[in-house]
């Protein structure tokens, strides 16, 4: 696990925020991934929709093709922004099983929500792409990017979803991440690289690291992946 480590501003007694943006995020996540010596063939996947712009400039800095991944968190009924589980593109599910059980989701419930997530999925990723082919997975090395990692719920449905696709190595990529989160991948997902570049403790949540965190649009995807297209290398060329 590749990190360093930034935190609590301890003399003002506050947490200050260690990245501007997501772009400035995705800048600083590129001069770490730089170390790792990347085939010219490597394949960059932004997490739809927050993880795109810090995946554009990772893309931009290091020469190598852009796609989107979209991954749908599956919300649990009456708590949406409980994670029960996760779907991302191929048809791949993750669940939480500790949660399932604790609050007794019935199997019922959890397709319904999966099927809705499941249509939302398929519209962004159609929205997305503009009619483009999605990026050819089997046999490179994928870089999995997202502008942060709390529990990881999404990332793990994005590297089994590769990982389905016949990816040879995977890498995943953050500018900021809980540090017990990172871990926990590389700890269940052999072979699996995990690069961040900050771990901060307490962490809490992604938000408060950056200057500026506003919800990504669905245009401001569609224009990074439509002029990431346009560079040599870009899945549109």
């Amino acid at each position: 696990m590749a990190v360093s480590t930034a935190g609590e501003d301890r003399q003002a007694g506050v947490m200050a925020w260690i990245f501007a943006d997501r772009r400035a995020g995705g800048r600083a996540l590129a001069r770490e991934l730089g170390g790792f010596d990347l085939p010219a063939g490597a394949l960059v996947l932004g997490l739809a929709r927050g993880g795109v712009p810090v995946a554009y400039e990772v893309a931009a800095a290091l020469g190598l093709e852009l796609d989107v991944m979209v991954v749908r968190k599956l919300g649990v009924p009456g708590h949406p922004e409980l994670a029960m589980g996760a779907i991302a593109s191929g048809g791949v599910r993750v669940l939480n099983d500790d949660i399932i059980d604790e609050l007794r989701i019935p199997a019922a419930e959890i397709e319904r929500v999966a099927g809705e997530e499941g249509q939302e999925l398929r519209r962004r990723e159609s929205a997305f792409r503009d009619g483009r082919a999605a990026a050819e997975v089997r046999g490179r090395v994928v870089v999995l990017i997202d502008d942060g990692m709390a529990t990881g719920a999404s990332m793990r449905a994005a590297i089994r979803a590769v990982e389905h696709g016949g990816a040879v190595r995977i890498l995943v990529g953050a500018p900021v991440a809980a540090g017990e989160t990172c871990a926990e991948i590389e700890r269940d997902f052999a072979g699996v690289d995990c690069v961040c570049v900050a771990t901060p403790s307490p962490f809490y949540a992604v938000g408060p690291w950056y200057g500026e965190f506003g919800a990504t649009p669905d245009a401001e995807v569609q224009d990074l992946l439509a002029r990431a297209a346009e560079q040599p290398g870009g899945p549109g060329s």
